[in-house]
């Protein structure tokens, strides 16, 4: 499957490369995204999570998530022959949030996944993206048993721009999680496009 035509470079151009950041709180999915569609085998980062740890990070909205990302998770996935996504997985636990602006350093766009069920704990996420001036799209992974809630729903409860793309999501289901990465990479390019446009005056 290629990705749509608005998206894929022309094929007299060479081989372009991107970096997408997932990003997100504590035991939202970001793992388990990068795991469904990456083509290679992910490079993940977990750790258990013990005793001593659970009295630092608040794992009671997740209490059977037992291991957890310390660094980043990696992968990749081609959307065309000559379009390739690099993958960065952010950790969700605030003390490792410092890692974050390395992760998202020439970045064209990020994904925030968000739980339904605890929909306010993504608000620092959507913030440290605006603050940094990176695109990005709000994706609810719609968890077994959680709440359903129209995508202006979810906008209006985190506050976020018109522009910028909420889409419902199944993080587990390769070809939900890639249509995500379709979505962030067209409005990433998009929101470029008028700055390496020659304006219609130029001589």
């Amino acid at each position: 499957m290629t990705a749509p035509e608005s998206v894929v470079p022309s094929s007299s151009t060479r081989a372009v490369s991107a970096k997408i950041v997932i990003a997100g709180e504590f035991g939202v999915g970001k793992t388990t995204l990068v795991g469904a569609v990456s083509d290679i085998v992910p490079l993940r980062t977990e750790a258990v999570i013990t005793d001593l740890s659970s009295e630092v990070d608040d794992t009671s909205p997740v209490p059977d998530k037992k291991t957890t990302t310390v660094a980043m998770d990696f992968g990749r996935i081609s959307l065309a022959d000559d379009l390739v996504l690099y993958l960065f997985g952010t950790p969700g636990q605030h003390r490792f949030w410092f890692m974050w602006d390395d992760l998202s350093l020439g970045a064209i766009g990020a994904i925030v996944l968000v739980d339904a069920r605890r929909v306010d704990e993504s608000f620092s996420a959507v913030d440290y993206f605006e603050e940094l001036g990176l695109p990005f799209l709000v994706a609810v992974n719609e968890f077994d048993g959680a709440p359903r809630f129209p995508e202006a729903a979810i906008r209006d409860a985190l506050s976020v721009p018109d522009e910028v793309p909420v889409m419902m999501i199944d993080a587990r289901d390769r070809e939900s999680a890639k249509n995500a990465l379709i979505a962030v990479t067209r409005y990433a390019l998009s929101r470029v496009a008028p700055a390496t446009t020659p304006s219609a005056t130029a001589p």
